[in-house]
């Protein structure tokens, strides 16, 4: 990463949007609904049990109750993230001297998702809720500060959707995806003799994006249930400001302004839900993310078009397996259970940045629905989420010279805890 007063400062806005430790692979918010939180999200393009299939496969929609369906739901993510340098070096004084401190921290995932049967067999639908995002928060004085010592990134999606019943054993369906993503970067700033505790820069962008998601779902046999889906990238031109702080002079640098191009990846997933009886369902699915469309990415001057700078994150494709399964304890409860593997879309300890400290991870779930009434359910799911060692040696650049190497490991883990209230009239 570029590291002088230049716009050359510029890329570590690109380093938000691969920000944070997401509760799935990359930066991506896996959490859309509490019911699938309990299985580990295993089989959620075939399941089709409430409005959230909005998300997960629309051809699901036909496979509702008729009229309104609603779920709403709200997933409390609490993120440990803790650094421990194993030996950092640096050519410049005052880098930063502590591990950091934890990183994560909790945060608030609400979604909302409306289905309504226009017909036996036409459906419509929309789905709202944050598609990717987390926060990443070192202290001042970490010792990797000058790679990036707190980012954010926030991405809601708006997915008006429409579905329909083709025969008793095949549905399609598809939606429009409308994106926001806004993004807060913050790093650290090393100058030799300027050199400070208060040296920084703040970066700040945001744009709109449109995509779509399409799905099919076909009942193979009276007990199986096949999904596939597909949504497509999201291509933000994303533009905004930095500043620069330095002491003592205390001064900002006039704001610079600049545009890149951000995208978020596709995936596709198939799964499948099998009945073995009136009481145990199983459910699997892979999924596979497109994450090779994170590679080295531009930065130009807003006004002038220049080029100022390109950052490298080299990501690779990814792809997760899930295996689920729901048990009818009786007429009221059913019980859930989950596991997943899910592949990290980085691929070396070189390309694993601050805010990205990303490692392949694990889920173990455990969740239940209590039926109050005909028209009206709670879900509820807690998953772990256990992450494999991540090492990191993640070199600072001031043109082509490395003024740092920073070298250290991460234990980092995952408690996620959801409630969907679904409602039908």
């Amino acid at each position: 990463m570029q590291k002088t007063m230049t716009p050359r400062l510029i890329p570590a806005l690109i380093a938000i949007a691969f920000s944070g430790s997401a509760a799935a692979a990359g930066f991506q918010l896996q959490n859309q609904t509490g019911s699938g939180n309990g299985n580990a999200f295993a089989g959620a393009a075939a399941t089709a049990e409430d409005a959230g299939t909005v998300f997960f496969n629309p051809a699901g929609m036909t496979r509702l109750a008729p009229g309104h369906n609603i779920s709403l739901s709200g997933t409390l993510l609490s993120r440990d993230i803790d650094y421990r340098d194993t030996g950092s070096s640096a050519l410049v004084p005052s880098l930063g001297t502590t591990d950091g401190g934890n990183a994560g921290g909790l945060s608030l995932l609400p979604a909302l998702y409306w289905v309504y049967s226009v017909t036996p067999s036409l459906s419509v639908g929309l789905g709202i809720s944050p598609t990717f995002g987390n926060r990443t928060e070192y202290d001042f004085d970490f010792v990797g500060r000058n790679a990036g010592y707190f980012a954010e990134i926030k991405q809601i999606n708006i997915n008006p959707s429409v579905a329909w019943k083709v025969n008793e054993q095949f549905s399609i369906g598809g939606g429009i995806n409308f994106a926001h993503n806004e993004t807060h970067f913050r790093q650290g700033l090393a100058l030799g003799a300027l050199a400070a505790t208060t040296n920084h820069i703040d970066i700040k962008g945001d744009d709109w994006a449109v995509g779509y998601n399409l799905g099919v779902m076909f009942q193979a046999t009276p007990a199986t249930r096949i999904g596939l889906t597909y949504r497509s990238e999201l291509k933000f031109n994303l533009e905004g400001e930095q500043t620069v702080s330095i002491s003592p002079v205390n001064a900002a640098t006039i704001p610079q302004d600049i545009k890149t191009v951000l995208k978020t990846p596709a995936n596709a997933s198939l799964a499948v839900s099998h009945k073995i009886n009136e009481k145990l369902e199983l459910l699997a699915d892979y999924t596979w993310t497109n994450w090779s469309v994170v590679d080295v990415i531009q930065l130009q001057n807003q006004s002038s078009g220049a080029n100022l700078s390109t950052l490298s994150y080299n990501f690779k494709d990814t792809w997760r397996v899930g295996l689920g399964a729901n048990y009818q304890l009786n007429q009221a409860w059913k019980l859930r259970f989950g596991v997943a593997y899910d592949k990290s879309p980085v691929k070396s300890a070189a390309d694993r940045t601050m805010t990205l400290p990303d490692s392949d991870r694990t889920w173990l779930s455990i969740g239940a629905k209590y039926q109050f009434s005909p028209k009206a359910s709670l879900d509820v799911g807690y998953s772990h989420i256990f992450f494999a060692d991540a090492r990191t040696e993640r070199a600072v650049l001031s043109g082509p010279v490395a003024i740092q190497t920073i070298r250290g490991d991460w234990s980092n883990s995952v408690d996620i805890l959801s409630a969907q209230l679904n409602y039908n009239f």
